[in-house]
């Protein structure tokens, strides 16, 4: 391996490595942190946190970002060992870059696929390790390599010679080490809870307690909060979702909170409104989305409420977020006739859009930035929280309007 071949290699691992290091930090405050906000998230086009967020972001709750990193810190491993005396490696080395990299490539290149086409969202540290990746395999290219079916029987024998070299096998232990705790501490991390419903004690047991209040308590009564028009009709909690059907990370909560809203159908019938508000960031019909990217939005909003006359608009919705890779205004009418048996999408459309643009106007209200934004009784949360603090929030507003009932 010639010395700038090397020296490329090495400084493409070090920017992947910094990159994914930094992605994995991210992760990790999304998952413990709702108020948590990164420099990555540009805009709803830009943004690190739905690539995260999204199911392409983990496997098995470790994130993608944290494997990143082990297998660029393995490239940096290879690439120091060969240029430090470790002759054993010198007919071996380009072989095994070559195949790290190639499988290397074929990863980055389906996450790209996923991240670019099927959430339609760019992650900016993504885009630098997927940089890094195919730097590290164009250099790996070059090295005079070794016939690939004498990979296995290498490998056999270099871990033989490693096994006899005390330096090199005390550092690979301790990074085989390092990776299997990061790994563990990651995929057993609390990342959702099933809390028992209707006693906010409960419900923020999983929240670390701070002098006896939880932390999310203390930032949930600390924020302001903002009145909409829009009727309770006796709930004690209003929960509202600007929302666009197009948008990966709606969604992703719609399938999240499902769950929790209808244990408390359950156990506070009629307690818990939740109201799903129209915000499609198509300059179709939002004029504050002028380079808004979701060019079936404004139809899919209008499918909804077209369903919603047979009482069938959340069977559409949820098949709008199914169909978001493929959804088009020929695919949504007929969506909508497949679902709801309605064919009257075209006739009904412009003046649907018009209810449409009512929705629009009340996030216009309090400046929505991007889909989803919910607001609890007030609280406006851009982007959701996790399950769990989720359904802590909803505990918080029932104790809280139990409390003002009490003391009336």
């Amino acid at each position: 391996m010639s010395s700038l071949v090397r020296r490329t290699i090495i400084i493409c691992a070090l920017i992947g490595f910094a990159s994914a290091l930094t992605s994995t930090y991210v992760h990790y405050q999304l998952v413990h942190d709702p108020t948590y906000t990164t420099f990555c998230d540009v805009n709803e086009s830009v943004s690190c946190t739905q690539v995260y967020q999204s199911r392409f972001g983990t496997i098995g709750n470790v994130p993608v970002a944290l494997l990143g990193a082990f297998w660029f810190g393995l490239v940096l491993l290879l690439s120091v060992a060969a240029g430090h005396g470790f002759a054993s490696l010198g007919e071996s080395i380009g072989g095994y870059l070559l195949v790290l990299s190639t499988f290397g490539l074929a990863a980055v290149l389906f996450l790209g696929f996923e991240s670019f086409v099927v959430l339609g969202v760019v992650c900016l540290l993504c885009t630098v390790v997927y940089a890094a990746v195919f730097g590290i395999f164009v250099a790996s290219s070059a090295i005079p390599s070794v016939p690939m079916l004498s990979v296995p029987r290498r490998v056999a024998d270099d871990l033989g010679r490693l096994i006899r070299t005390p330096v090199a096998l005390g550092v690979t232990g301790g990074y085989m080490v390092l990776a299997l705790a990061a790994v563990l501490g990651f995929s057993t991390a609390p990342v959702s809870v099933t809390s028992p419903v209707g006693s906010v004690s409960d419900s923020a047991s999983a929240i670390p307690l701070v002098g006896g209040e939880s932390e999310f308590e203390r930032f949930w009564n600390a924020e302001p909060r903002v009145e909409l028009p829009v009727p309770r009709e006796g709930a004690q909690v209003l929960v509202l979702k600007f929302n666009d059907y197009q948008c990966p990370s709606c969604a992703q909560s719609f399938f999240l909170y499902e769950p929790i809203f209808a244990r408390y159908e359950s156990s506070h019938p009629g307690a818990v409104r939740h109201v799903s508000l129209d915000y499609p960031l198509d300059p179709e019909c939002n004029e504050e989305t002028p380079r808004g990217g979701h060019l079936g939005a404004c139809e899919a909003a209008v499918a909804v409420r077209l369903a919603r006359r047979d009482g069938r608009d959340e069977q559409m919705a949820r098949w709008l977020y199914e169909h978001q890779e493929t959804m088009s205004r020929e695919t949504i009418r007929q969506g909508l006739v497949d679902v709801a048996g309605m064919a009257d999408f075209d006739e009904l459309y412009e003046a649907t859009l018009s209810d449409v643009k009512e929705d629009i106007a009340l996030g216009s209200m309090i400046g929505i930035e991007a889909t989803p934004t919910f607001v609890i009784n007030g609280v406006t949360i851009k982007g959701g929280l996790q399950p769990q603090l989720f359904d802590t929030a909803i505990a918080l507003e029932l104790d809280r309007a139990s409390a003002d009932t009490g003391s009336q």
